[in-house]
């Protein structure tokens, strides 16, 4: 994992939609009086969502000042968790591959060349276009259904490099295709359907 910092280049200020406001104000409404911090982590996401899927300086202060937290306790949180990015990334799709061992010893390797071909030869870039950017990351909670990388917030399962070319061309023509495994496994059912329970009782 690399040492994660706020990009040099930041916005003057940040501030919800109103619509986002609104949304932000009922989740806070869920918590006791006292938690609203628990809410932090669904701020932040929304606020990452409406800045161009990154997450800048100034609605970290934001998101704080609205949950009344330390600016620290809030970047904190930014840094550590690698669903928040600190920095621009590509329009179209910033790919996570997930490189724990279930993955890599099921191909995450030959995914990561790919992103090195198509997007840039090192992580965080982005690409020539500014369309697309990657990073590896640590597990993404598909094991069963490895390899497999996340894309914004949806992820695409059983890869290989040929299907994640197809899912890369998706994102690039406009339309991504279809989350979850890329060869039609039914959640995490084996390769070819499921071979127990298959009777109606």
């Amino acid at each position: 994992m690399a040492v994660r910092r706020l990009h040099p280049d930041q916005p003057a200020s940040f501030d919800f939609t109103p619509e986002n406001l609104a949304w932000a104000e009922s989740v806070i409404s869920h918590y006791p009086v006292g938690k609203q911090a628990s809410a932090v982590i669904p701020l932040l996401w929304r606020a990452q969502e409406q800045h161009d899927n990154w997450l800048p300086e100034p609605a970290i202060r934001y998101v704080a000042d609205m949950l009344g937290m330390a600016y620290i306790r809030v970047y904190e949180i930014a840094t550590f968790y690698t669903m928040f990015q600190l920095s621009p990334v590509g329009r179209k799709a910033h790919v996570q591959v997930c490189g724990t061992t279930p993955c890599m010893l099921r191909g995450s390797e030959a995914l990561k060349e790919v992103c090195r071909r198509r997007i840039h030869h090192d992580p965080h870039h982005l690409s020539a276009d500014g369309n697309f950017s990657w990073e590896e990351v640590e597990c993404l909670g598909s094991c069963a259904n490895a390899p497999m990388v996340q894309i914004f917030k949806d992820t695409y399962e059983d890869l290989t490099p040929e299907l994640f070319e197809k899912v890369l061309d998706g994102f690039a023509s406009g339309k991504p295709p279809k989350p979850g495994s890329q060869i039609g496994r039914q959640a995490s059912a084996p390769i070819g359907g499921p071979t127990t329970l298959k009777e109606k009782v």
